[in-house]
């Protein structure tokens, strides 16, 4: 049956092992269930990194998406409108692509900076906290000192 089986015209494992009586959710011999195979887990491809025009890594570098993705809307805004005002093309087009690199820097620097302002944060309250942990119930702690001076 197994020569069969290679070759093609044999029965399934599933349907001779169905047939047999101890198939998935039938009771084999002894009365109890045969455990199902664990089907084989399907093979994920890696994801190559988006890189715009070769050098820009867009999912991995901080800002990099929304900066394109808001550039872009802007060059088709600034592109059109120009275009519906003046009814000249090359000029139009030109006017896109500087409505590109303007609002796509404009963007970028925004959330860039603003980006570098909530590390500075996230670091002084880590700072913070660390201290805290630090010289909680010593001499040094300055809630202890404010309570002694209080009272």
């Amino acid at each position: 049956m197994a020569a069969a089986a290679r070759e093609g015209g044999g029965a399934s494992a599933a349907s001779v092992a169905g047939r047999a009586g101890a198939g998935p959710g039938r009771a084999g011999p002894g009365g109890r269930l045969a455990p199902m195979a664990a089907a084989p887990e399907p093979h994920e491809p890696e994801k190559k990194p988006f890189k715009l025009l070769g050098i820009l890594d867009v999912e991995n570098i901080p800002c990099a998406r929304e900066s394109v993705l808001y550039g872009s809307l802007g060059s088709v805004v600034a592109g059109l409108g120009h275009f519906l005002v003046t009814s000249r093309i090359r000029r139009s087009c030109d006017v896109g692509v500087g409505g590109f690199i303007l609002v796509t820097l404009g963007c970028w620097c925004h959330c860039r900076y603003n980006f570098a302002k909530q590390r500075i944060q996230e670091r002084i309250a880590r700072e913070g906290i660390k201290n805290k942990i630090l010289y909680e119930s010593t001499h040094l702690d300055p809630e202890r000192k404010i309570k002694s001076n209080s009272s």
